[in-house]
């Protein structure tokens, strides 16, 4: 993550969002508010799409989603995000709704934020749930 301008700092500890995770969401008020030290709107490579259960899936592939990227000061909090999104480490990748991955994410001028984990979905399960494709990056 380094020291660059416009980095955070070494010890934070960052996550991407897109969906009801973002500030103003149902999750971001049950799992985020008081624990993010830094909140900046961000982009990461990857495709967005809507699911009828009412939130959205990125997928990795050619484009852009937009969110934010949360900087919080404790990683434990992986550890509830985890299990919000229905992802468990232990289990195949195959066998978690979401998967979590770092990527490399970039402020919307396209400078880098440094790695992010990312909850991201198997393309196969985008399709079985019937998700529609944001050709925008942006949910709601």
């Amino acid at each position: 993550m380094g020291n660059s301008p416009g980095s955070f700092k070494s010890q934070d500890f960052q996550v991407f969002v897109y969906g009801t995770l973002m500030p103003g969401q149902s999750g971001y008020q049950q799992f985020c508010a008081g624990q993010v030290i830094q909140t900046r709107r961000a982009i990461a490579p990857g495709q967005l799409y809507d699911l009828p259960a009412g939130y959205p899936a990125m997928t990795s592939g050619p484009g852009w989603v937009q969110g934010y990227v949360l900087a919080f000061a404790n990683p434990q909090i992986l550890v509830q995000l985890d299990d919000y999104e229905d992802y468990d480490p232990g289990r195949g990748k195959a066998d978690n709704l979401y998967y979590r991955q770092q990527l490399e994410v970039f402020s919307r001028d396209r400078t880098s934020l440094g790695l992010a984990w990312v909850y991201l979905m198997r393309s196969q399960f985008v399709q079985v749930m019937g998700g529609k494709y944001l050709p925008s990056g942006r949910w709601r």
